[in-house]
């Protein structure tokens, strides 16, 4: 679920239906049903209200479907987008899209959001404070090797057996270290209440030089919304999110205090959509598009396609070599 301001709903639902705009191409009824045809939304056919009012309610519904990350608008609504500024609807005062480009920009800045045209003509959406883009989408695992198939099982088989502390050390730190984040710091389990909702905190900078924070909750088993049973309890992930986002960590690097930028869940089991959900909901709109979900299925991925060290390797190679003293 997003939420974006009403203002920018109905300055989209203008353009979709082109009122008084050279730049963008005009609709009647009927052709506001095709556009939603085209976005593979059949469902909604216009029942020949106010075009402004029901293209701003039925943006509204689509709002509210589930999104796959927090930091971006649901699939459903960035489909809207990309059939709205196809380059194939461009008007004889705008052939590049150039114009309509810059005027939706002007809509989506307000939300911390970019459209821009990707090396595919296509459309897209991307959160300008988290450096997020739409067409990244789910992480897709390409067909793995014999021999990455082997080392996946071996990490599932260590994950299963591991403690939390040993899932945090010996699997999420090196592949943390791999994916180059700098200044990892694990805050342990030993003293909850010194942690302040994270497990560690680490920063990643931008090629422009600025440094984004972010602070890690880590759970090696399952995260639904259910109520503790053998599952983690989502009362006291969204108690420890909020802690997080609320307390500063301190970075010796600069001899200063930050507030993270954003704070990732990292699951050895699953992260459920009722979790994600849930834990939505009770959440600002602020604080939302700063969570970032890994589940299992991201974790033993990324794991395997960057060749990060087995953590069962270290304990192989740790042999008695017989020396007597």
């Amino acid at each position: 679920m997003t939420e974006l301001r009403k203002k920018t709903v109905n300055e989209i639902a203008d353009m979709i239906c082109g009122n008084d705009s050279e730049i963008f191409k005009y609709r009647s009824s009927s052709y506001l049903s095709e556009f939603f045809e085209d976005c593979d939304m059949e469902q909604y056919v216009h029942d020949g209200s106010t075009r402004k009012w029901w293209v701003a309610s039925v943006l509204d519904e689509i709002l509210k479907q589930p999104t796959d990350n927090p930091a971006l608008p649901g699939q459903s609504f960035q489909t809207v987008i990309q059939i709205l500024m196809d380059r194939a609807d461009n008007a004889e005062t705008d052939p590049s899209r150039h114009a309509a480009l810059s005027e939706l920009n002007m809509t989506l800045a307000r939300e911390g959001l970019e459209a821009f045209y990707a090396e595919d003509s296509l459309c897209y959406i991307r959160n300008t404070k988290a450096g997020i883009e739409g067409r990244s989408g789910p992480v897709v695992e390409r067909a793995l090797s014999k021999d990455e198939i082997d080392r996946r099982r071996r990490l599932e088989t260590f994950i299963d057996a591991a403690s939390e502390d040993e899932f945090t050390e010996k699997v999420i730190l090196p592949l943390l270290q791999t994916l180059r984040f700098q200044g990892i710091s694990i805050a342990g389990h030993k003293d909850k209440a010194m942690e302040f909702g994270k497990d560690l905190w680490m920063k990643h900078r931008l090629p422009t030089g600025h440094w984004l924070y972010f602070g890690l909750q880590v759970k090696r088993g399952k995260i639904d919304a259910t109520a503790r049973t053998k599952n983690e309890n989502m009362a006291e992930v969204h108690h420890q999110i909020t802690m997080m986002l609320g307390h500063e960590i301190f970075d010796p690097d600069i001899n200063k205090k930050k507030l993270v930028d954003h704070a990732i869940i990292m699951a050895g089991g699953e992260i459920t959509k009722q979790a994600q959900h849930w834990l939505g909901e009770r959440l600002h709109a602020s604080q939302r598009s700063q969570i970032l979900f890994m589940d299992r299925a991201d974790i033993l991925h990324l794991f395997i396609v960057h060749n990060v060290p087995m953590p069962d390797q270290e304990r192989a190679d740790t042999v008695d070599d017989g020396i007597p003293f």
